[in-house]
């Protein structure tokens, strides 16, 4: 089967009323990224990261300065989505820089993120392996939806709605639960937590980390 034409998926999420993360991904990407500094990732036991962040309420010039340096630490860390508390921010603000499974890319930003509760026909469980840029080193399967609908604003306080499938819908509900002080390992059973956490001690992270006091 062929791949659906780029301006024909843009049309269609357009009409339902999505915004559209796919023109001009690439660009957007690295003129986010060429502007920011790459920082380090905090990591499992962070304080920052295992609690509910604080509301963007000032969309500024600190805010698109954030959201750049996201940009260049989700790069530098090979990562599809980064939250802010993962470089140390108490922030409800996301980027991402992710494929669905049709292999389409979408490259954008939330701020104040909500994921919409899903119809019982469209949830339907996805449990492929899942791992976290805060917990380097580590995966497990962990059933989520492959379907997801997150609304929040832009980088200027717009509203703005984003759908995701497959990969993508993963990703967008994993960087929505960080926001909230989850990371995926707390969705696990403790067996499979305590093997995630396993996995991440005896590996070295492939980028640079804050390591915890």
């Amino acid at each position: 089967m062929a791949q659906q034409p780029v301006f024909d998926h843009n049309e269609e999420r357009a009409a339902e009323g999505f915004v559209d993360d796919v023109t001009g991904a690439a660009e957007r990407e690295e003129a986010h990224r060429e502007r920011g500094t790459s920082r380090p990732i905090t990591v499992v036991g962070n304080p920052v990261l295992h609690k509910e962040c604080k509301d963007v309420t000032e969309f500024d010039d600190k805010l698109a300065q954030l959201v750049d340096d996201m940009f260049a630490s989700q790069r530098t860390a090979e990562g599809v989505g980064l939250a802010a508390n993962q470089i140390g921010v108490d922030l409800k603000v996301f980027v991402y820089d992710c494929l669905d499974d049709e292999g389409v890319r979408h490259v954008g930003v939330v701020c104040n993120p909500v994921l919409d509760d899903l119809p019982v026909e469209r949830r339907v469980l996805d449990d492929s392996n899942e791992g976290c840029l805060s917990v380097p080193g580590a995966y497990a399967e962990l059933a989520r939806p492959d379907y997801a609908v997150v609304r929040g604003q832009d980088i200027e306080g717009n509203p703005i709605v984003v759908q995701g499938t497959g990969y993508f819908a993963r990703c967008l509900q994993h960087e929505t639960d960080h926001l909230y002080g989850y990371l995926y390992i707390d969705r696990l059973s403790k067996r499979d937590r305590k093997d995630a956490l396993k996995q991440m001690a005896e590996r070295e992270p492939r980028y640079p980390v804050v390591a915890n006091d």
